[in-house]
């Protein structure tokens, strides 16, 4: 137990290590900040596509877009977007290629949460919109999206959960967010602690929105 204790739970290790790894909690709550919005309204525009266009074409294109991304892995998406574009001429900084490397993984997956809550919404909703004298992207925009959004709100949110926990990939581009810098501490102390001290924080953000999706499948089951 003590071997345990010293190898994982060191509280000195804990104390030299934190500063270093709250600025990586830092890193990581801004960057999903970012890739959050980017990966929900990309999502949502494919799930419009989707939905409401009139072109076969563009309904097949956007079904194998999110097909591919959804099968492709986000590790070998992002390698391929950050140490590939130099081979094309271009040099993307970290951030550009991961944002890049989730807008595709992400998009992927919002836009079938999303395409499941337009289609939740009665058409009938759209129809008394039109009729009120709205535009088709006006009533989209007022009427159905809010109440799809509203319907995949538990989806969405165990998505959001999800890309949180996914952002530990940007550290394969070297971009310092916490798991980065829990593996580079962990170099430092030569003490596997760092990495379990960074799990407790990612437990500390992430429970509350468990919590609250708990919450929300259990006000949509007992709503049924």
């Amino acid at each position: 137990m003590e071997a345990l204790l010293q190898n994982f739970f060191n509280l000195e290790v804990y104390r030299q290590v934190l500063p270093f790894l709250l600025g990586g909690l830092w890193t990581t709550v801004w960057l999903s900040l970012l890739v959050i919005p980017i990966g929900v309204l990309s999502g949502l525009l494919l799930a419009l596509l989707a939905t409401q266009s009139r072109s076969r074409a563009v309904r097949i294109a956007v079904a194998v877009y999110v097909d591919f991304f959804r099968s492709f892995p986000p590790l070998v998406l992002l390698i391929l977007i950050y140490f590939g574009a130099p081979f094309l001429g271009l040099e993307l900084p970290k951030l550009v290629a991961v944002a890049l490397g989730f807008m595709f993984n992400n998009s992927s997956y919002f836009a079938e949460v999303l395409r499941a809550g337009i289609e939740s919404v009665p058409s009938g909703q759209m129809e008394a919109a039109r009729s009120t004298g709205l535009s088709r992207w006006q009533a989209l925009a007022y009427v159905v999206v809010p109440q799809a959004a509203r319907n995949a709100l538990p989806d969405l949110v165990g998505n959001c959960i999800e890309v949180i926990k996914l952002t530990t990939i940007a550290s394969v581009v070297a971009l310092p967010e916490l798991l980065r810098v829990a593996r580079d501490a962990q170099a430092l102390v030569y003490n596997p602690s760092p990495i379990v001290l960074a799990a407790l924080l990612y437990l500390i953000l992430l429970l509350p929105l468990v919590r609250w999706l708990s919450r929300l499948e259990h006000r949509g089951r007992s709503l049924h």
